[in-house]
């Protein structure tokens, strides 16, 4: 495909659409369509004038009214936003979804194994698969979980983990979130609107659906309890109002009938938490925590926190409670961990990856170093245990002070950076304005493990709104839209 081509359908909504060596999710080349979206082209274009308008406009407040916010941190004119939405569906084949439901179940069936074993007998580390040095310095790595027997050996029941495409249309992963991963209610939420503003366009393709998610984690949920409770009670730890995804926190405690806790509602007593109610104490045998390690536990943890619950770590190692995601889970989502999980598939599960890495260079080895410090305005640099869009250098876009200051930051602590190659991932159609126009996106599917491996077919598909942005978190301008997984 030629660089900045348009497609030569002719209608004035795509007067604008342009063209480049990115994948496009919609079109095959300037002439020709995706079979697939076929009919949502034809759907979009026949609309009369203002009628998108008019129909994003009843999204937007749908979402005001159901209160679908974000927090921004750091911004002086207010936080609370609602969360950019694009009217247009992103669709996904059916043999295209079969193969990333299976790169994704190998996935963390692997990275469970892992976590498994550098917590108690490091064979993997003794065999020098994984370098003992990039585990234990790992920030996330909590010595307090050696030797612990984990429910069910589940590490991670709730994973999301973020998928692009590249040129030649393959999807590979781009990083796992197996800590506390956010965006799930507005994968749900999205369905719930497009279904209300499209419902022609909705029936007329056989989309699989994504409505059954909640229950699916109450019942992953409700697999891990702690033996001896065959009717668990199960709430959901908040650090409360002030958090970013406190929306998603409330959303999914309502749709699983669940209580939504702060550290404040809970106690422990002789290694048992407690919950406080209007009618005393009551046992809590499974706790879906949305709160990250530092902050669980002020006696094990943080000191100075006031968002857990003291002893707490003590009830979950004496095994009256469960916790999801298992305390130290994040050593598997660190960015210099994510080069090793190729090798880490292979090891534990004798398989090639079915999902490929993302080309990554670690910084503690110096050749690597080299490289990246000589080509930082070709490559994307991530500190490896942040999230959100922050702590990034994307340097094709990078004033020559920017990538000088990250260049500083790199020699001063090589083991907090990876780089990789400036990928150029896939672009699928948005309405911006009263066009059609293509912007970058990513897919976040979420993955569920308990006594077996749940994906709802589809995801929160992430879109970078600024032309020309590779950046899709929200936090950082990014929006979402829903995503299609078709049944045949």
């Amino acid at each position: 495909m030629t660089s900045s081509t348009s497609p030569q359908f002719g209608h004035p909504a795509l007067k604008n659409y342009k063209l480049d060596h990115a994948y496009d999710e919609m079109f095959q080349s300037a002439d020709e369509l995706h079979s697939h979206y076929e009919p949502l082209l034809e759907h979009f274009t026949s609309l009369p004038e203002n009628e998108l308008q008019r129909r994003k406009q009843s999204a937007d407040l749908s979402f005001l009214n159901q209160g679908i916010t974000f927090t921004v941190y750091g911004r002086e004119e207010g936080t609370e936003r609602i969360f950019p939405y694009d009217l247009l569906p992103r669709i996904i084949t059916s043999a295209e979804w079969a193969t990333v439901e299976r790169g994704l179940t190998q996935r963390i069936t692997a990275l469970n194994l892992f976590l498994k074993d550098i917590y108690n007998e490091g064979k993997i580390l003794d065999d020098g698969i994984v370098p003992r040095e990039v585990v234990y310095s790992c920030k996330q790595f909590r010595r307090q979980m050696i030797g612990l027997q984990v429910p069910r050996n589940v590490y991670i029941a709730v994973c999301g983990t973020d998928l692009i495409r590249l040129e030649n249309g393959e999807f590979v992963v781009l990083e796992d979130n197996l800590r506390v991963p956010s965006g799930v209610s507005y994968m749900l939420t999205n369905r719930r609107v497009m279904k209300r503003i499209f419902p022609q366009l909705f029936r007329g393709y056989n989309v699989r659906p994504i409505e059954h998610y909640t229950q699916a984690l109450l019942g992953t949920l409700r697999s891990l309890a702690p033996e001896g409770r065959p009717e668990p009670n199960i709430v959901l730890l908040s650090p409360g109002v002030f958090n970013s995804a406190y929306f998603e926190h409330a959303y999914l405690a309502r749709q699983m009938g669940i209580e939504l806790v702060e550290g404040r509602d809970l106690v422990t007593h002789d290694n048992i938490v407690y919950m406080r109610t209007t009618s005393g104490l009551r046992r809590v045998d499974v706790i879906y925590r949305r709160v990250d390690d530092d902050f669980i536990d002020p006696l094990a943890f943080r000191a100075d926190s006031i968002l857990g619950v003291s002893g707490l770590f003590n009830a979950y190692r004496a095994g009256n409670v469960t916790l999801a995601n298992a305390f130290g889970t994040g050593v598997a989502d660190d960015k210099a961990l994510y080069a090793y999980v190729p090798d880490i598939i292979k090891y534990y599960l004798t398989e090639e990856p079915i999902l490929k890495n993302v080309e990554t260079y670690l910084l503690t080895k110096p050749k690597e170093r080299n490289y990246v410090l000589a080509n930082l305005d070709k490559l994307v640099v991530k500190a490896v245990g942040e999230s959100g869009g922050y702590g990034m250098l994307i340097g094709p876009q990078a004033s020559v002070a920017e990538r000088e200051e990250f260049a500083r930051k790199i020699e001063a602590d090589p083991r907090n950076y990876i780089a990789q190659p400036t990928i150029s991932f896939s672009r699928a159609p948005c309405l911006i304005g009263d066009e059609l126009q293509p912007r970058h996106v990513d897919l976040r599917p979420y993955v569920l493990y308990g006594d077996k491996v749940t994906i709802v077919p589809g995801g929160l598909t992430r879109v970078a709104l600024k032309d020309g942005s590779l950046v899709v978190n929200s936090s950082q301008g990014g929006g979402s839209k829903d995503t299609w997984v078709l049944s045949q």
